[in-house]
């Protein structure tokens, strides 16, 4: 038996290359969350995309809970960390803290055991497919197409998504000419996805759907607000696209409700969100019981091992932003040339690394 004998956290605050924004937020820079957990001086290492107080919430809460349990026994830690948060509530900051402990912990098992996290868990397919995803409504013209050619002309990825819904759905002119000239700069033979980040109302989506459809767009995220399952049902009922949610998803009675109400063709996940590898195993268990495939919401390197093993996989978001900064702050990162990527077996765990020194410039908690 291996008793986890540490469990810190630190918060990593990153600038954005460019200002950042969607169909309803903005921003500048984007807060990892990096949880790690000792055992045997061996050490795992897992993360979120949150606020630093996610970085708090684990040292104040969640690390005794952790602290002392046999490392291999996740379940047990797992049920024993939402058992803990029960009173901070799942969605939000203590569901982010308990996703990057969980991935830390598998991180760790698999390191113990001296073997990979795709090899722990299994394979359905050695690569994962990915799309290209940024786009941001921020964006000029000229960046936009920079993003695009890049992604499509260079590394041969060959789906890609834009943000629209730009300012609460006010500006959807703008969205469908950002949306003609992405189609223009891909070419007729790349898929074209578009997310709205629930911008629209439900009429105007369908509306919006109908005016891109001569740009042949393939998917149509968070059309509206995912907490609107009646109106994703409904643009899904009367648009070609498929339609997808399920990024804020923090526990399988989320996706369940999801999934029952038939409001998606693509169910998300986020594993940094949803409870961590094991959260996300459950989601893709609730998808494929309701004839859904899954796909993977941004933290791309962190999803890869999951991705690989998960048999109703559609793909994986290459999130921009994200992207970035797991290049940036880790060692491992993944090659997505050719619009694939191979989950890391030559290395123990997850096979990512944390560059202290390039981290520490970044630190805030």
């Amino acid at each position: 038996m291996s008793r986890i004998e540490r469990v810190t956290a630190a918060a990593y605050r990153v600038p954005t290359d460019r200002p950042e924004g969607d169909g309803t937020l903005a921003w500048d820079a984007t807060t990892l969350v990096v949880a790690l957990v000792d055992a045997e001086g061996v050490m795992g290492t897992g993360w979120t995309y949150a606020p630093a107080a996610a970085a708090a919430f684990i040292g104040d809460a969640l690390a005794e809970v952790v602290t002392g349990a046999d490392a291999l026994a996740i379940p047990s830690i797992w049920a024993a960390l939402t058992r803990r948060v029960r009173n901070a509530g799942r969605p939000g900051i203590a569901g982010y803290a308990v996703s990057a402990v969980d991935v830390a912990l598998w991180d760790l098992k698999a390191r113990l055991l001296g073997t990979s996290l795709a090899e722990l868990f299994g394979t359905a397919r050695e690569r994962v497919p990915l799309y290209g995803s940024g786009g941001f409504t921020t964006y000029p013209d000229e960046a936009t197409v920079a993003q695009l050619t890049r992604w499509v002309h260079e590394l041969g990825i060959p789906r890609v998504k834009i943000k629209i819904g730009e300012s609460y759905g006010t500006r959807a002119d703008r969205d469908l000419h950002r949306v003609a000239l992405a189609r223009r700069v891909i070419g007729d033979d790349t898929e074209l996805y578009v997310d709205a980040n629930g911008g629209y109302t439900a009429k105007q989506a369908v509306r919006q759907a109908e005016r891109m459809r001569e740009h042949e767009v393939r998917w149509f995220e968070e059309p509206v607000s995912s907490d609107d399952l009646a109106g994703l049902r409904l643009v899904r009922s009367l648009v070609t696209a498929d339609v997808a949610a399920g990024e804020y998803g923090s526990d399988v009675a989320y996706f369940t409700r999801m999934c029952r109400a038939e409001a998606v063709d693509c169910l998300q996940a986020d594993a940094t969100r949803c409870g961590g590898y094991t959260g996300w195993f459950a989601a893709a268990a609730v998808a494929a019981g309701h004839n859904l495939q899954v796909s993977a919401h941004c933290a791309p390197n962190l999803h890869l091992p999951a991705a690989a093993a998960t048999p109703n996989l559609r793909h994986i978001e290459w999130f921009h932003d994200h992207q970035r900064i797991e290049a940036e702050l880790f060692d491992g990162a993944a090659d997505p040339t050719g619009g694939q990527a191979r989950p890391n077996t030559g290395a123990p765990g997850h096979g990512l690394t944390l560059r202290t020194e390039a981290a520490r410039a970044y630190r805030t908690a």
